[in-house]
């Protein structure tokens, strides 16, 4: 039926921000370890970005290392055979709704706080990043239907 969102799980994913620095690399390390690596998800931003060791931070407290992560660009895709995109900023939903003009691939947007607006304390900074990654881990959660993985 036209509308209706299927909650399995997609073979492939991309999640798409602006920097691909905090947000979809959330995102999509969240989604491999929370299916045990069974989706391939990857992350993208609109424009370049720089590892952010808030993101890091915060992801390791949950046991997922993302200091490896590189920033790379929606045009920097070599691999575009997607299943799903979300996209988590409104620029980012632009740049997937234009990328597949031409591609058979549902997009979905899910707005999502930018916690490096955050400032004050360090701990004050952590908790605007931990609010975002348990938004991520949340949306996840409702839109998917997970069983075997991990309890997070």
């Amino acid at each position: 039926m036209p509308g209706l969102i299927s909650r399995e799980l997609p073979g492939a994913v991309l999640f798409a921000c602006n920097m691909n620095a905090i947000r979809s690399p959330m995102a999509s390390s969240l989604m491999r370890h929370l299916t045990n690596r069974r989706v391939y998800a990857k992350s993208a931003g609109v424009r370049m970005g720089e590892n952010d060791p808030f993101a890091v931070a915060t992801m390791d407290e949950m046991g997922i290392d993302i200091s490896a992560h590189e920033p790379v660009t929606l045009s920097e895709l070599h691999d575009t055979s997607f299943d799903l995109i979300i996209s988590l900023t409104p620029e980012a939903h632009h740049q997937a709704l234009e990328l597949t003009r031409t591609m058979a691939v549902d997009v979905e947007y899910w707005p999502t706080l930018d916690p490096s607006l955050a400032s004050g304390s360090r701990e004050q900074i952590m908790d605007a990043y931990r609010a975002c990654r348990d938004q991520l881990l949340q949306k996840i959660r409702t839109r998917f239907v997970l069983t075997g993985g991990p309890a997070v």
